[in-house]
């Protein structure tokens, strides 16, 4: 059993803090991280998912049956995973990864042996908070979001995903940016050291002729992408200013999520998205941030995507 703490933040507040942080954009000479993430998924709509195009497009009473359900779920991989093949680089980017066009990647920083090599296992102990899911973004909603309605919208998939994951949840408040939510998290982390992980939960912006979904267990469900900040931009390099000593570990994290993904569900993953900035990254070692559908999934299809995110999840931090 996992323990977990989750950031929320009032609606108002939210609002409030973004229309603060416009009027202080004009005075920075930096870009911040918010302000540039708005290009990258703009990027992110261009490309090409690592999903194949001809993929098949009600909460489950007891939740908690879906991790035991998953251990009788046999590998099934579609592509081939054997080390000789993941050690091509042009393959392995092919397969797994999409890069923004602020910024680049080699074969030194994605070499596949080293990520799956990484040991990013934990000690369970249900006493104490081990995960922390938030949300950057609360408000994002879904085609049939009713509004008001909180479980409607990606902190109901959150709560969901505490229940999936079998986790334990508190009450915290949430930043509605990257550049307000990083000192919050640091408060967060520094009142609860026994957190080793740090899951950013968002859900993805494409045109409304897309339909991000495929079918899981016999449930329609959303497809899920990670998202990895570098701090390097083609135009300035590596950024000084965003420095994250855990690059290479939480490509691992997502990495390794995504090779179980692509054992046990190879239609759920999209791929793993890198960009040019850091997203708040860089307190954890085990951080990621998630994009689970987007505004054209239905609330059930991206909350059924929780059940084998958390399989993934759980199959990398026990081994």
């Amino acid at each position: 059993t996992e323990s977990t703490v989750t950031a929320e933040a009032e609606p108002g507040q939210a609002q409030t803090e973004i229309k603060t942080k416009e009027e202080d954009k004009q005075q920075q000479k930096e870009p911040s991280e918010d302000e540039n993430i708005k290009q990258t998924e703009k990027d992110s709509e261009k490309e090409t998912d690592k999903s194949q195009q001809d993929k098949p497009a009600t909460v489950i009473p007891e939740v908690t049956q879906t991790i035991s359900a998953s251990n009788s779920i046999q590998p099934a991989p579609r592509i081939d995973l054997s080390p000789q093949t993941l050690a091509d680089y042009d393959y392995l980017m092919n397969q797994f990864f999409i890069v923004d066009s602020q910024t680049t990647t080699n074969a030194d920083q994605l070499n596949a042996a080293e990520l799956l090599g990484e040991d990013l296992t934990i000690q369970k102990d249900a006493a104490k908070p081990q995960i922390l899911l938030y949300h950057t973004h609360s408000q994002e909603a879904f085609v049939d979001s009713k509004e008001g309605e909180v479980e409607d919208t990606i902190i109901g998939v959150g709560n969901y995903l505490t229940e999936a994951f079998d986790m334990e949840s508190g009450e915290l408040n949430r930043s509605a940016a990257y550049d307000y939510a990083g000192p919050y998290l640091e408060m967060i982390l520094e009142e609860n050291p026994s957190i080793e992980v740090v899951i950013d939960l968002h859900r993805d912006g494409v045109p409304e002729n897309r339909h991000l979904v495929t079918e899981i267990n016999g449930k329609p469900t959303a497809q899920i992408m990670f998202y990895n900040g570098l701090s390097y931009t083609t135009a300035r390099g590596n950024l000084d200013y965003l420095p994250n000593p855990y690059i290479q570990d939480n490509l691992a994290f997502s990495f390794q999520m995504e090779y179980q993904a692509a054992q046990y569900y190879p239609d759920f993953y999209r791929g793993i998205y890198l960009a040019g900035y850091r997203y708040n990254l860089h307190l954890r070692p085990r951080s990621v941030l998630v994009e689970a559908g987007a505004q054209t999934n239905t609330v059930q299809e991206v909350k059924n995507a929780m059940e084998p995110f958390a399989d993934i999840l759980n199959r990398v931090l026990q081994n």
